[in-house]
């Protein structure tokens, strides 16, 4: 499961890895590439220097405030930036997410959050984003919207490069975003292991969520 540990120059590339243009009727285009070892058998990547976690201050799916270091403090935190119009990784990776965080005892979940920050704040109201994130994943999940600069300022600090939404020739609106699910340890809430949206399965996440958990390293 484990990657070679990065060196500090290729901390930004890694990490905003696979960035995609996604948009209806298009197809996901990688704009970035991580390492050659990157593969379906290896999709977590331990950092040499973890990244700290976003002060980033949204609005939740209730219409409220939600300051993410503050209500995620000391609990194990997997970070996402997406959003509901995606038409494959964001469900497909909320989904893998949900099936793994279900795994787990009631206990276990009570240790984790599970955050997915819109990348379309613009469509992706809190209304939005309460009623998409329980069907494609869970109703544990904590979806935020907000200011877009704010968002894009909070994803390029932990190395994840956004684009706001633009449209095609056809009126589609197409979003570039990162696939990555960064993993955040209750230990010192900074994310020592990211993993590839597109390479990790459900399977994988339920391996390594125990071991996460007690702020160990997969």
């Amino acid at each position: 499961m484990r990657k070679p540990t990065l060196f500090v120059a290729a901390l930004t590339a890694v990490a905003a890895l696979t960035l995609t243009a996604c948009g209806a009727g298009t197809e996901e285009v990688p704009l970035f590439s991580t390492d050659a070892t990157a593969g379906p058998d290896k999709p977590a990547t331990v950092l040499d220097q973890p990244f700290s976690k976003p002060d980033l201050v949204l609005t939740d799916t209730h219409g409220k405030k939600f300051d993410l270091r503050a209500e995620t403090e000391d609990r194990l935190t997997l970070l996402y930036f997406g959003y509901t119009h995606c038409p494959d990784a964001c469900p497909l990776t909320v989904s893998n997410l949900a099936i793994a965080y279900q795994g787990l005892s009631k206990a276990e979940q009570d240790k984790l959050r599970v955050v997915f920050v819109t990348t379309d704040p613009e469509r992706d109201t809190p209304q939005e984003l309460g009623t998409w994130l329980p069907s494609a994943g869970d109703s544990d999940f904590i979806g935020l919207s907000g200011d877009f600069s704010a968002i894009q300022a909070a994803a390029r600090s932990v190395g994840i490069g956004i684009e706001e939404p633009t449209k095609d020739k056809e009126g589609n609106v197409v979003s570039a975003h990162g696939k990555t699910v960064l993993a955040f340890s209750p230990k010192d809430n900074k994310a020592h292991v990211i993993y590839s949206g597109g390479e990790t399965t459900a399977d994988h996440y339920a391996k390594d969520l125990p071991k996460l958990l007690k702020g160990q390293v997969p």
